[in-house]
């Protein structure tokens, strides 16, 4: 056995060689947090770069600057992990990686733009390898086909094949994922599924949090744990999907932005929501959040800024009184308390499932809270069953704003207000109505 393939079997590990040698069109992985999933495909790919001559490799998120973060960082580990970082050229602008002794590439897209995406190409070789990383992301099978019947592509010499990797976690067995791959055994797609107990670089601290989980949150443990599919019985918002929303321009009035903190510190993470409501319509639109422990106020009143929130009504939890007059000081103005009182929580949750939720595919944590986010039917108030009071950050965050909803009236005159202006009309003569 060579020096390389010594390095290769140690740094993989155990349990994943049928996903190695898998060379089937679709190689679909589903799997919990701490799997050795992502990294293990980031190595998987930069050996198969320097094995196969003349292949190339497109990375997709569904958000192109998450990126850096995240698969960038993977498969740049991964070079060192295996000691070839000095045959790769990685830089940030553009975003690639090449393999310095052939000019093979590596390249990162977004399904941002799926059109671009489709017409991507390399200056040698072929495109025949595709990642895409937190499939679970991909909120339309619409666009997935898009870039599928374009990438990869061509005619392929006899010692190259073309191959998809999905990689994600299953937080919703609704999702076209499982439908597509997994209910249905087909020929040319091979599934996995993985979890942390075949991760033996683990050690006993990781564990522990999974132990914790297992008895604090059994529902995101049969998901971020065993990376089993998430299941919709029993939880608190079921009208929910993940997809992007272009709001036309006639219709801009009837939409008003809110946004709500819930504090943490050490073991609970700061949640910040922004999100739009449309009455008329009765949608909720979650745009953004950030979502982090350890956060000391001046931590968060620089993010709200840098996110340009800082002019915002933010609805904050009202049991820290001394957080939101220390936002205040920071120059977070606007902060103000929740309105917390008699059957708040439940009341809250009613006002929101009226209405049906759609969550950006960049808010990832939020994607997570509402698919583990139940009842706990041990514990009632007024006979009434109430939610688990864990990871459940970002949907108080919701709550406590969408106490705001409750006084927006979309005015449709503030509109034609707008368009009549634009169309360089006075005010006057349209419609016998106002001074502008």
């Amino acid at each position: 056995m060579t020096t390389s393939e010594i390095r290769v079997s140690a740094a993989v590990g155990k349990g994943y060689d049928e996903f190695w040698n898998c060379e089937k069109r679709y190689r679909v992985l589903k799997g919990g947090k701490a799997s050795k999933k992502s990294t293990t495909t980031a190595l998987n790919f930069i050996f198969r770069i320097m094995k196969y001559r003349n292949s190339n490799l497109l990375v997709v998120r569904q958000v192109m600057n998450t990126h850096r973060d995240s698969t960038f960082a993977q498969l740049k580990w991964a070079q060192s992990k295996l000691g070839v970082s000095n045959l790769w050229r990685n830089t940030v602008s553009p975003l690639e990686m090449v393999y310095k002794p052939t000019g093979q590439r590596i390249l990162f897209r977004g399904f941002d733009d799926v059109l671009k995406l489709a017409s991507t190409t390399v200056p040698c070789g072929y495109l025949n390898f595709v990642w895409i990383e937190e499939a679970f992301e991909l909120p339309s099978e619409a666009d997935f086909d898009k870039l599928d019947l374009s990438v990869p592509r061509g005619n392929l010499p006899p010692d190259l094949f073309k191959q998809t990797t999905l990689t994600f976690n299953p937080w919703s067995g609704s999702h076209w994922l499982k439908k597509r791959f997994f209910d249905t055994e087909l020929p040319d797609t091979a599934t996995f599924s993985t979890n942390y107990l075949i991760n033996e670089f683990l050690d006993e601290t990781d564990k522990a949090v999974f132990e914790r989980m297992k008895k604090s949150n059994r529902r995101k443990y049969e998901v971020a744990g065993l990376g089993n599919w998430g299941i919709a019985e029993g939880l608190v918002f079921e009208n929910w999907s993940v997809d992007t929303i272009t709001i036309p321009k006639q219709e801009e009035y009837q939409w008003k932005n809110f946004f709500g903190l819930d504090y943490g510190y050490t073991n609970d993470p700061t949640a910040f929501i922004a999100f739009k409501v449309n009455p008329i319509k009765r949608k909720v639109y979650i745009f953004d959040e950030f979502y982090q422990k350890r956060m000391l106020n001046c931590d968060i009143a620089r993010e709200i800024r840098r996110r340009g929130y800082s002019k915002e009504r933010i609805r904050a939890d009202c049991a820290e009184p001394k957080s939101n007059d220390d936002l205040k000081r920071l120059g977070i103005s606007r902060i103000t308390p929740s309105v917390k009182g008699r059957d708040s929580i439940l009341n809250g949750i009613a006002k929101i499932c009226e209405y049906e939720i759609v969550v950006n595919p960049k808010c990832i944590n939020t994607v997570r809270e509402l698919s583990t986010y139940v009842y706990d039917e041990r514990v009632k108030e007024n006979g009434m069953p109430i939610p688990k009071d864990c990871d459940n950050h970002l949907c108080d965050a919701l709550r406590y704003a969408f106490e705001d909803v409750k006084f927006f009236r979309p005015d449709s005159s503030e509109q034609l207000k707008k368009d009549t202006l634009t169309a360089g009309i006075s005010g006057k003569d349209f419609n016998g109505g106002w001074d502008i």
